[in-house]
């Protein structure tokens, strides 16, 4: 309950649009509705991008390094230190997803629903404050890239990481549900 006010007052209502955040609500109506299809749908978009937060989280705590980058704002004293320790939800999305999946099954149909939500979600960050770059409509790690143009960069975007990212999570899920709850 607290989450959701204090994030608006901190980052804007624009930031409920990244995947994560929005994930957050996703993964409420799923454990709430104990729904296979909305564990799968957040499995297929969070499940890497989670994990890898993670690692980069627990990395700049060890080496005081940031393995892959995008959790440097966890230890910027600007941020307050509860609007840090909320973003913790990170942590606990990967195991989150996978207990629910492995509790109520695997829904074949989380990555095509994860794909739809993108081509919904990043045009619109693509062009409502760009200066955001929410989920990397403009640009990877945060940085408007320059390399092609915009539109084009966009409808790589939305071709390239369900291909790259949604699918491959999909058939890793369908591999390990398979391992979980074996057919016969």
């Amino acid at each position: 309950m607290a989450w959701i006010p204090l994030y608006w007052r901190q980052y804007g209502l624009q930031n409920f649009l990244f995947f994560c955040d929005l994930g957050n609500l996703f993964l409420a109506a799923a454990l709430w509705l104990e729904s296979p299809l909305l564990f799968s749908w957040q499995a297929t978009g969070l499940l890497l991008f989670q994990t890898l937060f993670t690692i980069d989280l627990v990395g700049a705590l060890v080496s005081g390094r940031h393995l892959i980058g995008g959790t440097e704002f966890m230890f910027d004293t600007q941020v307050p230190l509860g609007i840090r320790l909320l973003s913790l939800f990170h942590v606990v999305t990967p195991p989150l997803l996978l207990w629910g999946i492995w509790r109520l099954g695997y829904d074949r149909r989380g990555w095509k629903y994860q794909t739809l939500a993108a081509w919904i979600v990043v045009p619109i960050n693509y062009f409502w404050r760009p200066e955001q770059d929410v989920n990397w409509a403009r640009g990877p790690f945060f940085r408007e890239q320059q390399a092609v143009p915009g539109l084009l960069y966009l409808l790589g975007y939305l071709l390239i990481v369900p291909a790259a990212v949604y699918f491959p999570t999909h058939r890793f899920l369908l591999w390990l549900t398979g391992r979980w709850h074996p057919k016969g």
